[in-house]
């Protein structure tokens, strides 16, 4: 039997795709051992036990960005987490660790090591984050989701995806799908969402436009977020939620997406064969922006910049997109040569060598 530590947290894109991990190694041998670690303030601390898994607590400790008070005080409080970390892999006897990122990853990464016990990183962004370019200075082994990602030893990996994304079958859940939503599976659809909360660009600039859209034949399924209510609907043709709580399904459903480009939101949306046009978050450090750039280059994607997605872009730029079934055939075929559904087996052969097994 071996027993597991993944660490990380914070955000959904850190938290998934280390529940993807886990889930795979469970499956592959139920006997082992997986436990998590993460912080109790963040997202892990809900989604965690809801799939089922024991979660281990560190404290968060950010990275000072400035000399002031919690300057100071950050050297007795990262001990302190490192310390934490390093009693759960000594009670537990943890064989090996995996790191994704966030506030408990970097403790992880430094307890590992000072105990001797091997430890991988994966990077799901193609900027990544402090944690991860500490940690890959030292780590057995370093899984990233896009080429040219600024890692020690990386290599190439892929997004570990939700089980009900990689073994989604499109077209056997397309009736099932359409008559979620309530639409015709007959005719093709546009699913346009800028996650959770909405993305009020791409709300106002549908809100303009989707009308046209539905003109060129096309039905839209769009997920406004639960903040941004903006856009209404007088047809069957334009369904508006606020949120989708069967990504599945509505996958299974599009035939095109506008979209963010979230690094989960990319790698499924390659995996899958989506043609997509991003529309990156312009807010942050611009890893949006370099999400898509692979799926963009391999012509399986556009990128629209968010100053520039307005009504007359969509009716510009989308709506004769919708009408090249040729072009869109050529993306969903480019699609598939930068995404995959094997990124949790990937990072899961990535701790099987990290352990020499």
């Amino acid at each position: 039997m071996t027993t597991y530590l993944l660490a990380g947290g914070g955000t959904a894109g850190h938290v998934n795709p280390l529940l993807a991990v886990a889930d795979a190694l469970r499956e592959r041998r139920p006997d082992d051992t997986v436990l998590v670690l993460g912080t109790r303030e963040g997202l892990e601390a809900r989604l965690v036990p809801e799939r089922g898994y024991e979660l281990l607590f560190v404290d968060k400790v950010p990275f000072p960005r400035r000399p002031d008070r919690a300057a100071a005080a950050f050297p007795m409080r990262w001990r302190r987490a490192v310390g934490q970390v390093r009693a759960h892999l000594a009670t537990r006897g943890v064989d090996a660790v995996a790191g994704f990122g966030g506030y408990a990853s970097a403790p992880a990464y430094v307890a590992a090591r000072r105990a001797r016990v091997p430890f991988v990183v994966h990077e799901a962004n193609a900027r990544p984050g402090l944690a991860n370019v500490l940690g890959a200075r030292a780590a057995a082994a370093t899984g990233v989701v896009f080429e040219g990602t600024p890692l020690r030893g990386a290599r190439v990996v892929g997004m570990p995806l939700r089980r009900e994304i990689a073994q989604l079958d499109r077209a056997g859940r397309r009736a099932e799908a359409a008559a979620a939503f309530g639409l015709d599976p007959d005719r093709p659809v546009l699913l346009v969402f800028g996650g959770s909360l909405g993305a009020r660009r791409l709300n106002e600039a549908l809100a303009g436009s989707w009308r046209d859209v539905v003109a060129s034949g096309w039905q839209v399924l769009h997920a406004t977020g639960e903040r941004n209510r903006s856009a209404e609907s007088d047809t069957p043709d334009y369904r508006v939620v606020p949120y989708l709580d069967r990504m599945d399904l509505a996958l299974a459903l599009a035939d095109a997406v506008v979209s963010r480009s979230g690094a989960a939101t990319v790698s499924e949306l390659s995996a899958l064969g989506i043609p997509t046009v991003y529309v990156p978050y312009a807010v942050g450090n611009g890893e949006q922006a370099l999400n898509a750039r692979g799926a963009v280059a391999a012509g399986a994607a556009r990128v629209i910049a968010d100053a520039e997605f307005t009504p007359d872009r969509v009716r510009s730029e989308i709506v004769p997109l919708l009408g090249d079934e040729g072009e869109l055939a050529r993306m969903r075929d480019a699609a598939r040569t930068v995404g995959t559904v094997d990124g949790a087996a990937n990072v899961v052969a990535l701790l099987d060598e990290a352990r020499g097994a």
